[in-house]
């Protein structure tokens, strides 16, 4: 493993569909976060913590149209911000629902 590059630290599967190589921290936040966010293991959350801190991965999954709802609540609660200012939370918020009877 590349120690001088972030990049190479995270798991294996997280990026699986990019050259690795291509990615920069700055340029790919969003992608690197998110991937993290839904795929990652803990390794891979505390990694991103440290190289981006809990406000700007909350920013940047604020942004997100899409989250499952454990990746959501745990990223609302880490970084103790509302889940109704999430745009996934909202987003999901105004889909119609199938009615169960």
């Amino acid at each position: 493993m590349n120690t001088t590059n972030p990049i190479n630290q995270f798991s294996q599967h997280l990026f699986w569909d990019v050259d690795r190589s291509s990615l920069d921290l700055d340029k790919n936040k969003d992608y690197i976060i998110r991937q993290v966010l839904e795929y990652g293991l803990m390794h891979d959350w505390r990694l991103i913590k440290k190289v981006y801190g809990i406000q700007t991965i909350a920013y940047a999954a604020k942004k997100f149209r899409e989250l499952d709802k454990k990746t959501l609540s745990f990223i609302a609660t880490v970084s103790k911000e509302p889940i109704e200012s999430f745009r996934c939370y909202t987003y999901q918020q105004s889909i119609p629902q199938h009615w169960n009877f």
